[in-house]
């Protein structure tokens, strides 16, 4: 008891320095050492919990929330309330929703475009920030004092949850309404791998010169995104992060709720950011399974090599899948070991034994991969070994640029 007193007096202070509106950034590598100070082995505790920490930063405040099914906090007995919920309970004055791809319920399918609405339980406006609509416009914003955002993120730079993050800070620096972001664990965040993104190919699922796998939570990317000025007309933002306690980013931290529809487990999870390129090729990476992310498979596989079949159906969060009620020949790799680094081979593998190579890739790959030089690299016939050596110069680089904004181990 003493012990968690001593920590929530020293992160109640602490606070007042993790903000990034006005500070330099070794104001902030000096505020991030003090915080390594206070953790320990103890339980995770995110950034949400600490309502101590931030509710007198709501006071008297009309609040919007970015959030989605994973925007909750923690009871001792292992169930949760909605932070909307919550923050409602504690007679914050909550105004506003506003939600990411998949939507405020986390229901819609990947791409699918999410619409405005009214929120059935608490009866607030919510505004969807997929599709058209993924900056918030001044009108949205209208009658908002603060914006908090707190949404579990997986650590890669195709989940669009990142993104979203960058709009609202956007937006927010243009009516300078403060930022906090509430800190989640980053499950990805125990190693850094990938092409960095080149110019040219930015999209929704790859806006800033990072690699596919980037190592960093929100609170630290978001530091980032001002750090680097990566804002339009490089703009600031008045950013507040309520850090994680207990946390590095060699933590094992299990997702108690799923991030997307596709997303269902731990292993999916992690396997995410390789199986995922797949939805660059003729190859079905799962959906339409309760594999999701786990196995991969196609009608265009050498059925002699990959002996491993599934038949995607429409499912929950995948209401028309790649190769829909199609024979897949592929591979289950669900029972392998947690990875921490990028798996090419999976990938090299399957466009080497493709029956069908003149269609093995399309175009939505190179957004994916962030590069154009992956898929020649991979139709040249490289290893996995030759393309990572190529990577190496680029991601040394980021890797210091990251330290920079780093909160955590």
């Amino acid at each position: 008891m003493i012990l968690n007193v001593f920590k929530n007096t020293v992160l109640f202070f602490l606070l007042a320095f993790i903000s990034c509106g006005s500070k330099t950034k070794n104001e902030i590598i000096k505020n991030n050492e003090i915080l390594k100070q206070v953790q320990n082995d103890q339980p995770i505790i995110v950034g949400a919990n600490q309502t101590e920490a931030y509710l007198s930063l709501l006071n008297g405040k009309r609040v919007g929330i970015v959030a989605n099914q994973t925007s909750v906090i923690f009871k001792n007995d292992n169930s949760y309330t909605h932070l909307v919920d919550s923050l409602i309970s504690l007679n914050v004055d909550v105004k506003k929703v506003f939600s990411p791809e998949h939507g405020f319920r986390g229901n819609a399918d990947a791409g699918e475009i999410v619409k405005d609405g009214i929120d059935a339980k608490t009866g607030l406006p919510i505004i969807s920030l997929y599709g058209n609509n993924k900056k918030p416009t001044a009108k949205q914003l209208e009658g908002i004092d603060i914006v908090v955002f707190d949404i579990q993120d997986v650590g890669v730079r195709f989940y669009t949850y990142i993104y979203t993050l960058h709009y609202v800070m956007e937006a927010c620096s243009e009516l300078d309404i403060p930022v906090i972001v509430l800190d989640r664990p980053n499950p990805n965040g125990h190693y850094v791998d990938g092409p960095i993104l080149e110019k040219g190919v930015e999209s929704f699922i790859g806006m800033h010169p990072t690699p596919i796998v980037y190592g960093m939570t929100n609170g630290e990317y978001a530091q980032m995104i001002i750090g680097e000025h990566w804002l339009e007309n490089n703009a600031s933002c008045n950013l507040t992060v309520i850090p994680l306690l207990n946390y590095t980013h060699n933590s094992a931290y299990s997702l108690p709720i799923r991030p997307s529809p596709n997303l269902p487990n731990d292993k999916s999870v992690n396997l995410y950011p390789s199986i995922c390129l797949f939805e660059g090729t003729n190859v079905s990476e799962g959906r339409g399974t309760e594999l999701q992310f786990q196995i991969f498979g196609s009608p265009f596989l050498d059925k002699n090599i990959y002996t491993y079949t599934f038949i995607p159906k429409p499912n929950f969060g995948s209401k028309n899948p790649k190769h829909k009620n199609m024979l897949c020949y592929g591979s289950d790799v669900s029972g392998v070991n947690n990875l921490s680094a990028l798996n090419l081979k999976w990938l090299i593998n399957a466009y080497k034994n493709s029956t069908k190579k003149e269609a093995f890739f399309i175009p939505f790959f190179s957004k994916l991969a962030g590069t154009h030089t992956l898929q020649k690299q991979i139709e040249a016939g490289m290893t996995e070994a030759e393309i990572k050596a190529t990577w190496q110069e680029d991601l040394d680089a980021f890797k210091k640029t990251r330290s920079k904004y780093l909160i955590y181990k």
